[in-house]
């Protein structure tokens, strides 16, 4: 076991990050047990409390399962970890071995926002509407300047996903979006088609505001798929960030 000895400040921390690691590296295998609680506060130099902490949000994020007063199995994070894992490695910095989690992302954002659109033209209340017209008439007094886009952008498609009604949505919207844009580290000039799009956004707006629910989806795609069949592939040997 060839663990690092972690500071006394937050240490089921630093136990949880390197388990955390070598479970998503594959160091730790699914259906593989992990060492016992004692063994493994020898191997950190911490107590059992930290360690039994730091299991516990394992379990919480999908990756391992602790049978009482039994083992603690590894679980395969592929079937069973959400996207909170992708938020605790961005947090920390730390990487998904899978090199096209950027790409992965980007679809899932646009799956879901095509049909928010589409639900916020058949659902959104006069005063989101409104809202989603200004901001969208805003936006395009940002350009060209990418990143302030950036920030105006994910402000747009928050009142389009709050204006859809579903919560679910909302949830995924904010697990994207959290703190940088967490579709990846993609910079704002990887996504310049879309955000330089400033007719498309105003077309969006003017859609929800029209009640055309069709005619939203289909502006809402063209947007968000830009930076998917754009995007410049990670090079290989280097993982994608969370």
């Amino acid at each position: 076991m060839a663990f690092v000895p972690v500071p006394r400040a937050s240490v089921s921390d630093h136990v949880f990050g390197q388990l955390r690691d070598a479970i998503v590296a594959g160091r730790h295998r699914p259906d593989e047990n992990l060492p016992g609680e004692r063994e493994l506060a020898a191997a950190f130099a911490v107590n059992r409390h930290a360690v039994r902490e730091a299991l516990r949000r394992l379990q919480q994020l999908g990756l391992v399962r602790v049978s009482q007063g039994g083992a603690t199995r590894v679980l395969d994070w592929r079937v069973h970890a959400g996207l909170d894992l992708a938020l605790s490695l961005a947090r920390s910095g730390d990487v998904l071995p899978v090199e096209t989690l950027v790409r992965d992302m980007l679809e899932m954002r646009a799956c879901v926002g095509v049909d928010a659109a589409r639900l916020c033209a058949e659902r959104a209340d006069a005063a989101a509407v409104a809202a989603l017209v200004h901001a969208a008439e805003e936006y395009g007094t940002l350009a060209p300047d990418l990143d302030r886009m950036a920030e105006a952008n994910i402000r747009i498609w928050r009142l389009v996903v709050r204006g859809s009604g579903n919560t679910a949505y909302q949830l995924a919207f904010n697990s994207l979006v959290a703190g940088t844009f967490a579709v990846g580290d993609v910079p704002p000039d990887a996504r310049a088609a879309e955000l330089l799009d400033v007719a498309g956004h105003r077309r969006l707006a003017a859609a929800v505001a029209s009640g055309q629910g069709a005619a939203a989806a289909r502006h809402a795609r063209a947007l968000l798929t830009a930076p998917v069949t754009t995007h410049t592939p990670t090079p290989t040997g280097r993982e994608a960030r969370a």
